[in-house]
């Protein structure tokens, strides 16, 4: 210490500048390890209480964020019935609710998001709805990172930052997906009759499906583009009234339903519809997946149990 303080500032100043080298090479080494953390935090109970009342008070212990780390969506996404509903939950999260998960629950969020990513580049099923909930997310993140300074995202910004590229590194992964046709040489799609043909794309909920199955073949094209077929996706999502005020007119004087589904999408959200969703029972108020055992006192559980649509999951925990 004596010999250093006989040496001038310049020598000081280059000693205290290494020394915060040192510390802040530490941090971000330090940060993203815990960013690249894989363990998720869960607790033995797969359901929580929601309570009835809606102070702050009570709230603070029954968060999204808790509720998020408790109701076991990492295995939920490997159930097929389920992985639409918790990609859709996934999204709105994006798109309003980040903020207001702790940072355990925020790890959570990433964590089961990378394993959705996985899953689709396994499957190759899902592509565009996948690419449509990271693109949400990034654009909510970049949104968010501006405000630094200001709370609005728990942890380090080097963190966000690294979970920002991974995000655009899954992007780029779901891009270059090539899907190769299969070897079977079986009966096709196309060999069936003209009615079964019809009949399985009646079943598409998503107009978007329609049209890209419709490039597949000539004799597709003229399928998908039937009146009855795009007539009963309109009534399928929207209600008379909302279909009433959207009306086109083809060249022939006739309803133009493809150009009214696609204006109604823009105007109204679609009807939602899962194979399975997470229930709230209505006697003991606790949130659970169907089929989950919980402490209920009702002598029918079955018959108090209410079926929850992502967003009025999230509604339960606003005050």
């Amino acid at each position: 210490i004596h010999s250093f303080c006989k040496k001038d500032d310049h020598n000081k100043e280059n000693l205290f500048n290494s020394l915060n080298y040192d510390v802040a090479a530490k941090k971000r080494k330090k940060d993203l390890l815990n960013n690249k953390a894989k363990t998720q935090y869960f607790h033995q109970e797969k359901w929580i209480y929601v309570h009835k009342g809606s102070t702050k008070e009570r709230h603070g212990y029954c968060t999204l964020g808790e509720a998020f780390n408790r109701l076991d969506f990492s295995s939920a996404i490997l159930d097929s019935r389920r992985f639409n509903y918790v990609v859709r939950l996934l999204e709105l999260i994006a798109k309003s609710q980040l903020t207001s998960l702790s940072g355990i629950a925020q790890k959570n969020y990433m964590n089961i998001l990378e394993k959705v990513v996985q899953k689709v580049l396994e499957d190759q099923q899902n592509i565009r709805l996948i690419r449509e909930l990271l693109q949400t997310l990034y654009t909510s993140l970049c949104t968010l990172v501006q405000r630094v300074g200001k709370s609005v995202l728990v942890g380090n910004i080097n963190m966000w930052v690294h979970r920002m590229e991974s995000i655009l590194h899954w992007q780029q992964q779901l891009n270059n997906i090539q899907i190769t046709r299969p070897a079977f040489k079986g009966t096709t799609f196309t060999d069936l009759p003209l009615c079964l043909q019809l009949n399985i794309m009646q079943r598409l909920s998503d107009g978007r499906d329609l049209v890209s199955l419709g490039q597949v073949a000539p004799d597709l094209q003229v399928l998908s583009e039937d009146r009855l077929l795009w007539k009963k996706l309109c009534q399928y999502h929207f209600t008379d009234r909302q279909i009433r005020k959207r009306l086109i007119l083809s060249d022939k004087g006739q309803l133009d339903w493809k150009k009214m589904y696609f204006k109604l999408i823009r105007c109204y959200p679609r009807k939602e519809q899962y194979g399975d969703t997470l229930q709230l029972c209505r006697h003991c108020h606790i949130l659970s997946w169907k089929g989950t055992d919980h402490p209920c006192t009702a002598n029918n559980p079955e018959t108090c149990s209410t079926s929850l649509s992502p967003q009025e999951f999230i509604n339960l925990f606003r005050f």
